[in-house]
This record gives C-alpha cells, sequence and structure tokens, in this order.
C-alpha cells in the first residue's frame, strides 16, 4: 500500500519596514534617565508600545553599563527591538539583536564618459558639446488625512509630509519624515522630521500641543511660550533650538 505524503506549504518569508524611535543615550547615563524621565512625565504614555533602537555609537563604555542601561529601560516599559553601533564585545545573547543599516540615501548616477575626449586629446569632428540635461525635482510624497485625528490613533509617514485638515486630538499623534501641516487645532503630538530631516517644519491654525518635536529635538507643554497657545504656529528648528512663531491672519 503506497502512502501518501501530505503536501507541506512552504514556509513564506516577507521583508517589510516599520518606524522606529531611535534613543541616544549620553554619559552619564543616570543625568540621561533622569531627562528620560521627565519627557515621560510630561508627555504621559509616549513610549508604551512604541520600538525603540537604541543608539551606543561611539559611546565608551563596557558589557555590563550596557546590560545595566537596558535594565533601566525596561523598567520604565521603554521596549528596545535592536541596538545600533554597538562593538560586538559589549553585546550578549540575551541583549536586543544588533540594527544595521537604516535607510539608504538614493542611488547616484555617474556621469557618461563614453564619448568624452580622453585627457590632452582634441574633440574630432564627429564629437559635439553634449545638450544639456534638464532633470526634474524629485517630488516628495505627502500624505493628505481629511479627517480629524481622534485620541488614541498615530499617524506614521515617514516618506514625507503629513497635512491634516483637521485637529489632532489630545492623545493622538502625528509622525512624518517631513513636515507636518495641521488646519485645525494641534493637541496631541506632532513629530516632523522622523527620519532626520532637521529642514522639515509644524505648522498649526491654533497650537495646544501636548509635544512637538522636530529630528528628535522636542519641546513639551510645559516647555512651551503661553503666548503661542491658541496661537497659529510655525514651528523650525533653528541648530539645536527650536523656534515657534505666531503666523500672520
Amino acid at each position: 500500500m503506497t502512502e501518501t505524503l501530505p503536501i507541506r506549504k512552504a514556509v513564506r518569508l516577507r521583508g517589510r519596514s516599520f518606524l522606529a524611535l531611535v534613543l541616544s543615550p549620553e554619559l552619564p547615563f543616570g543625568d540621561w534617565l533622569k531627562q528620560l524621565d521627565d519627557l515621560a512625565k510630561r508627555s504621559t504614555g509616549f513610549f508604551l508600545g512604541r520600538p525603540i533602537v537604541l543608539d551606543v555609537a561611539g559611546l565608551p563604555i563596557t558589557r555590563e553599563q550596557l546590560a545595566d542601561l537596558l535594565a533601566e529601560l525596561g523598567k520604565r516599559n521603554v521596549r528596545v527591538m535592536g541596538i545600533e553601533g554597538a562593538l560586538p564585545s559589549i553585546m550578549s545573547p540575551g541583549m536586543p539583536p544588533e540594527m544595521r543599516g537604516g535607510r539608504n540615501a538614493a542611488d547616484i548616477e555617474a556621469p557618461d564618459t563614453a564619448d568624452a575626449p580622453k585627457p590632452g586629446e582634441a574633440p574630432t569632428a564627429t564629437t559635439a558639446p553634449a545638450a544639456p540635461r534638464f532633470v526634474a525635482p524629485a517630488v516628495t510624497p505627502s500624505l493628505l488625512i481629511d479627517t480629524p485625528v481622534r485620541s488614541g490613533q498615530s499617524i506614521i509617514f515617514p516618506e514625507g509630509d503629513v497635512t491634516v485638515l483637521g485637529s489632532v486630538s489630545s492623545g493622538a499623534e502625528v509622525i512624518a519624515g517631513g513636515s507636518i501641516h495641521v488646519y485645525g487645532a494641534l493637541r496631541g503630538r506632532a513629530l516632523a522630521g522622523s527620519a532626520g530631516n532637521a529642514n522639515a517644519r509644524i505648522f498649526c491654525r491654533k497650537l495646544e500641543a501636548e509635544l512637538i518635536a522636530i529630528d528628535g529635538l522636542y519641546k513639551t507643554a510645559e516647555d512651551l511660550d503661553p503666548k503661542m497657545r491658541g496661537q497659529p504656529v510655525h514651528v523650525w528648528l533653528d541648530d539645536t533650538v527650536l523656534r515657534t512663531v505666531v503666523l500672520a491672519s
């Protein structure tokens, strides 16, 4: 009797990218953790359920110091999904995996020199100057949200700008790789330039935010100038300082 073997389905593997926040700790870790506690206290639930990558590149630390830091972050419910920039000598099997690569920049095409005259060689009669090439500028991707962003919702768009035609409620957040435009009240959190874009901006019709950030530099509600609250505001990054100015009506 011939036995029929069960048909096995192949394991399917797919690549998929997700947005994680990067924490870059500074020495001494005790002082840095106090600043982290202050952020968590002033913006409740900021790290809750959020994947975190810990960037320790360039830090002269030991395996024990890294393990202690991970333990302290664990006590604060900060979930570290990976470690970036760590030397192999300070990694151990019980730690989150090493992360590499991040997002690569776009490829740059080398100029075509096949038809150009060699150095010291005069152009021949058939050699003509190359016609000028006009390249259209790359279009920055954008996301349009035509409904209010309600409490508990997260809008994450690392590819470019986000425009919200309504308001962003308290407890909601918008994270964009580019700029953020809110045509209503901004009461939740807005994090622009999340992919390392220091030129990103934040615009809103009415500023009542719990937190605003550009390229990792942030201000919570307590840090904002009281004169800016309730006003139409433009936020930008000036070196290492977040600037805010009231927009003309």
